[in-house]
């Protein structure tokens, strides 16, 4: 089965400062994959460059297939139209624009494309967060934390997309609702949608993910299946803040 995400060999270079060495992933339909790792180790980087986002004074090498076709070189618009979504760590979203407004615009690209029934996408979204449809006439603005995010994710998934890419869900979000939106992102395989997830919360992400690369100082360090990784002694005492048990 060709995998819906399949990246080789990606460098990222910011002048003469190098942010990712290398690095390889895949994403197999129908998995959640996650990326773990410090501040500052290129895992932002390594999303935006797969997304077609990076900044002006950015270059990048390697190659990236989605569905077996080529997107390096691709514009941000055409990776899109390919099947990408990406929620930023940002979530940017238009804060005095309604909720169902905002998902909208996550439609856009379908309406323009002509596609019939692109606002359909709206009951998945507001069954995947009733919150959200309770509050669909309220400005962006006013909703809390979890729900800018839930927000975020759902714009995103107006799209329709084949892999949706997250970066930093649970960031500035206390844990109550951490762990409501994860137990949503594992809830979001059952639309067929693949998922990158890139998140500094190890614990969470890696009891949500299928499979796990550890990225330290932009290189791979670490991957296999996201419990094997959550069990190994490295990654215990590095990332999951746990004191291993002695016999």
């Amino acid at each position: 089965m060709t995998p819906i995400l399949e990246v080789r060999d990606l460098h990222v270079s910011y002048g003469k400062v190098e942010a990712l060495h290398g690095a390889s992933l895949t994403v197999g339909a129908g998995q959640i994959v996650t990326v773990i790792g410090p501040n500052g180790a290129g895992k932002s980087t390594m999303l935006n460059a797969i997304a077609g986002a990076m900044p002006v004074n950015g270059d990048m090498r390697g190659s990236i297939c989605m569905t077996g076709q080529d997107m390096s070189g691709v514009p941000i618009e055409a990776r899109v139209a390919g099947g990408m979504s990406l929620v930023p760590e940002k979530r940017e979203l238009f804060a005095s624009m309604s909720v169902e407004d905002n998902l909208l615009l996550g439609s856009y690209r379908r309406y323009r494309a002509r596609e019939s029934g692109y606002a359909d996408q709206m009951d998945v979204v507001f069954d995947l967060f009733p919150r959200l449809k309770e509050r669909r006439r309220q400005d962006a603005g006013t909703l809390s934390g979890g729900e800018r995010q839930m927000l975020a994710v759902g714009r995103a998934l107006m799209a329709k997309p084949t892999l949706l890419m997250l970066d930093e869900p649970s960031l500035g979000l206390a844990p109550l609702i951490v762990k409501e939106i994860f137990h949503i992102i594992v809830r979001l395989k059952e639309t067929g949608v693949a998922i990158l997830l890139v998140e500094q919360n190890a614990r969470a992400a890696l009891q949500a993910a299928d499979y796990a690369y550890v990225l330290e100082t932009g290189d791979v360090v670490m991957e296999g299946p996201a419990q094997q990784l959550a069990n190994d002694p490295k990654v215990i005492d590095t990332y999951l803040g746990l004191t291993r048990k002695t016999a």
